[in-house]
């Protein structure tokens, strides 16, 4: 009996496996960038440079579609989820239910800038992203300071850095397991802010800006930097951006000591 010819698609086929050309991506990621509060006009500048990330990082990054709700069916699939600029009340109780049993098997959670102004009524989320959003004064430049260097994304930052940016004030923590990554300098900027039902004179000597915890068998990073369009083009932030997708996926990243 003849064999088939080795054909050169087979050939190329071959030589792509061989290679590794066939391998999967390292993970997915599942971007939500519903609001039911303010838009902020820098979402448009975030899904292109998101998208950039997966693109050079080697990870499929799926826009969430408004008008499909979350489920267990839905997620199964994802390693993370990402929250870019989220406000309000996005999330129906069977949505939450399924966001709560995605963590618990041990999967991912990014927060970006106003993620920490969604679902302020469902305490489980708030415990997830560690603090709310509280209140911001005008768009400000200050010294921001990185507090653990050892965090991926974090090892070319310098220790002190000139940064412009929507400065939150934040609520109290709603867990006391946060580990924080960078604080912003009060004294550098003016943290006074009065929207006549909000006040704020700033949080004081520690102000901090970005962190990340385990939580409910999951894990969870959120920074507050992210209001201004060009952010999205600036490289540092998105090391710190991908440095915290990429823990919060895969659980690596992280300096151990023996």
């Amino acid at each position: 009996m003849q064999s088939r010819p080795f054909t050169p698609l087979l050939s190329l086929l071959f030589c792509a496996l061989l290679s590794g050309g066939l391998s999967a991506q390292q993970f997915r990621a599942l971007l939500i960038t519903e609001t039911a509060g303010w838009h902020h006009p820098s979402i448009t500048a975030g899904i292109p440079a998101l998208q950039a990330l997966a693109k050079r990082h080697d990870f499929v990054l799926d826009r969430q579609q408004d008008a499909i709700p979350l489920s267990d069916k839905g997620l199964e699939n994802y390693d993370v989820i990402i929250m870019l600029s989220t406000t309000g009340d996005i999330f129906t109780d069977e949505e939450q239910a399924a966001f709560e049993r995605f963590i618990q098997s041990g999967k991912g959670y990014v927060g970006i800038h106003a993620a920490s102004d969604t679902e302020y009524d469902w305490p489980w989320y708030t415990q997830l992203v560690g603090h709310m959003f509280h209140v911001h004064p005008q768009n400000q430049t200050a010294m921001f300071d990185v507090v653990d260097a050892n965090f991926p994304g974090l090892e070319r930052w310098p220790a002190r850095l000139l940064w412009t940016d929507e400065i939150y004030d934040f609520s109290p923590a709603t867990v006391d397991d946060l580990n924080y990554l960078i604080t912003v300098d009060e004294q550098t900027y003016d943290p006074q802010v009065d929207w006549g039902t909000k006040k704020s004179d700033g949080m004081g000597d520690f102000h901090p800006i970005a962190w990340y915890h385990d939580f409910d068998g999951g894990r969870a990073f959120y920074t507050a930097l992210g209001h201004i369009d060009d952010t999205y083009k600036d490289d540092l932030f998105l090391q710190h951006i991908y440095g915290g997708i990429y823990w919060a996926a895969t659980g690596k990243g992280l300096k151990t000591t023996k």
